[in-house]
This record gives structure tokens, C-alpha cells and sequence, in this order.
């Protein structure tokens, strides 16, 4: 393995608030921007860096409020996805990164989409990982989530599901997996996400960013016309078992775009936990066939 396909660990300065990311592969090739969800971190890209960095410069930043990157309060940083989306923005300012794919997963969607939709133009693909853009992929167990963001109220908010403590941490990654797929599944992931997001204060933060999905939601006809208008090559990856978002989101992609490639897996929300080598294979071969063209034998 080449030195340049490492990843490095390092921190920087973002207007004000220390940025943690991962990065790996030589500063020459396209950019992948890999963008992590609730409750994880760049730890989530581990295992398909250097893979990745093969073909790729690959930068994995934690969000502010995650992982080891700063986690200000809710008095002092509006959590808000355009806000995070803000701050990434600066942050890929400061790295040197124009132009990029990006990989869309959990609340990173709603980051990515603000990224897209801003300057089409910097966005070479999207790689979709149990993200969701489209009315199809909220079932019945965002029910309780739609009612609050409608009326917010005490009773709608005591009617929400608990998930800021450490079992809703865990269950994002073991929720709806069979015996098969769970026993793949390494517990530390959960435990470093858990004992990074109950920092002082963090919970409130969360629960913001939780109460701002609600216009992601809202931004969906625009996503479907970001799709239509500029077709950006899409590659989705996606976990059957996810209970959180259901498998028909992946139609809302085939709607409206063109350059399209799917692969659904054995596996659940966390999907790279437990399918990292099959995900870097493909997400490898989408960039260099996207960014230099396919392979001619």
C-alpha cells in the first residue's frame, strides 16, 4: 500500500471551531467528501479509505456535535443543516477541495443536498447510503417525528421515541438486523459514538438537528429538481434491514435520474460496518469510471 493511501487523522480550525477529519489518497485525483450521519463519525469510514484512496482523494470530516470535532452549545452554534452545511463549506475551502462526489448518509444527506443545490457545479456524483431525499422512504415510524414537527408541542415531543441515550445509539446499528447479519457487527462503534455524543450539552444539539430534519423534508420537490435538471451520476448503496428509512426510497433516485447504479445488501442502516469491502469496491469503480471514464478491454 502506498503512504498516500494512510489515512491521516488531523484537526483544523473552521471559523472558530476545531474540525477533526480523516483524509487519505494523493491531492491530484477527484475528491470524494464523505459525510457521516447521526450518531457516527469519520470513524464510520475506516475501512474504505484506503480502498477508496486508490482512485480518489478522500476527506471524511466530523460534523460539529460529533465525534471528535468541537461540540459547541446550542447557544453558541445554530444546529441547523445549513449551518453544518456552512461550516463544511469552510472547512473544504481551507483543505483545498472544488469539486467532489459526495457521499450522502443518514442526516449527512440533508448536509450534501445544501452543498448540491448551492453550486451544482462542484458536484461530480452522489453516492447514497441509507440517505433519504424523497417522500418514500419515511414510513409509519416517522409518524410520531412528522406530528411534532407539525405541532411542537410537550405531548407530541413525549410521543417521540426515545433515541438520545445510549440503546437508541446502539439500535441505529444493530435495529432489524437478523442473528446473521448482527453478529458481524462490532460493538465499539456504538460505545466511541455514545460516550462523543453524550458530552455536556450534545443531547440538546442533537435533538436540534432532529427538529431542523423537518426542512430537509420540506426541500424534497427541490431535490427532485436538483436530480432533473442537472443529473448528477448517482450510485446507491443501501441495507435492506434499515428500519429507520425504508427500502422504496431507493425508487424515488430511479425517478429522476439517469446515470444510475443500485446495490441493495444483507445488511441495516450501518451498512459499512458490516459491508465495507463490497461498498469499496463498487464506490472505487463508480469514481474512476465517473471521473475517467469506463475501462475499455
Amino acid at each position: 500500500m502506498q503512504a498516500t493511501s494512510k489515512p491521516r487523522h488531523r484537526s483544523i480550525d473552521v471559523d472558530g471551531l476545531e474540525i477533526f477529519y480523516r483524509e487519505a489518497g494523493a491531492p491530484d485525483r477527484p475528491c470524494v467528501l464523505l459525510l457521516h450521519g447521526f450518531p457516527s463519525s469519520s470513524h464510520l469510514f475506516r475501512h474504505v479509505m484506503s480502498p477508496l484512496a486508490e482512485v480518489a482523494r478522500v476527506v471524511a470530516p466530523d460534523l460539529p456535535g460529533f465525534g471528535f470535532s468541537a461540540s459547541p452549545g446550542v447557544d453558541e452554534y445554530e444546529y441547523t443543516f445549513a449551518s453544518l452545511a456552512d461550516t463544511v463549506e469552510a472547512f473544504l475551502a481551507q483543505v483545498g477541495v472544488e469539486k467532489f462526489f459526495v457521499y450522502l448518509h443518514d442526516f449527512g444527506a440533508p448536509v450534501g443536498y445544501y452543498l448540491a443545490t448551492r453550486h451544482p457545479e462542484r458536484i461530480l456524483g452522489l453516492i447514497v447510503q441509507n440517505g433519504n431525499a424523497h417522500d418514500d422512504g419515511l414510513g409509519s415510524q416517522w409518524d410520531s417525528a412528522r406530528a411534532y414537527w407539525s405541532e411542537p408541542t410537550e405531548a407530541n415531543r413525549a410521543r417521540l421515541p426515545e433515541w438520545l441515550n445510549v440503546e437508541g445509539v446502539r439500535d441505529e446499528y444493530t435495529s432489524g438486523l437478523p442473528d446473521r447479519v448482527r453478529a458481524l457487527q462490532p460493538p465499539e462503534s456504538w460505545h466511541l459514538d455514545w460516550s462523543r455524543m453524550s458530552r455536556p450539552g450534545n443531547l440538546d444539539a442533537q435533538f436540534r438537528l432532529f427538529r431542523d430534519y423537518a426542512s430537509h423534508v420540506a426541500r424534497f420537490d427541490e431535490l427532485a429538481d436538483y436530480h432533473r435538471t442537472h443529473q448528477p451520476p448517482c450510485l446507491v448503496l443501501w441495507g435492506r434491514h434499515d428500519t429507520y428509512y425504508d427500502l422504496d426510497e431507493i425508487m424515488g433516485y430511479a425517478r429522476t435520474l439517469d446515470q444510475l447504479e443500485m446495490h441493495v445488501y444483507d445488511a441495516g442502516h450501518m451498512l459499512l460496518e458490516t459491508h465495507w469491502p463490497e461498498c469499496a469496491a463498487v464506490m472505487a469503480a463508480f469514481v474512476r469510471d465517473v471521473a475517467v471514464g469506463p475501462s475499455r478491454g
